[in-house]
């Protein structure tokens, strides 16, 4: 079965995971290789891999080969889709917060 998940889907679900997420950090420092971003890491270097492809697949990361060296850079437009759903989410909860808020008030200044 293809993997039909939506890309906003698909970075949450990489970044759901620690290792992950350290990345995407280090990489807000600017490009890094795959070296330098597994040194942190005690994994082995295929494992670290699969964690990068994921990154890549979901277009969080780019990379490039010169020679035998993989560089990585962010691409924050990925994490700009993200933070824009959880700025719905949270003005649609506070807008909710409100309403309860302003319904509690009236029932406390109005009790019947």
């Amino acid at each position: 079965m293809p993997n039909q998940s939506s890309p906003l889907d698909q970075v949450f679900q990489a970044l759901a995971d620690p290792t992950r997420r350290a990345v995407v950090e280090r990489l807000t420092c600017g490009p890094a290789t795959t070296t330098e971003l597994a040194q942190p890491f005690s994994m082995a270097l295929p494992s670290f891999a699969q964690h990068m492809g994921m990154l890549e697949r979901c277009g969080l990361v780019r990379s490039h080969k010169t020679g035998r060296i993989r560089t990585y850079h962010l691409v924050p437009r990925r994490l700009k889709a993200a933070e824009q759903w959880m700025s719905r989410q949270r003005a649609l909860w506070e807008q909710r917060l409100d309403q309860l808020d302003a319904f509690l008030l009236s029932q406390k200044e109005n009790p019947s």
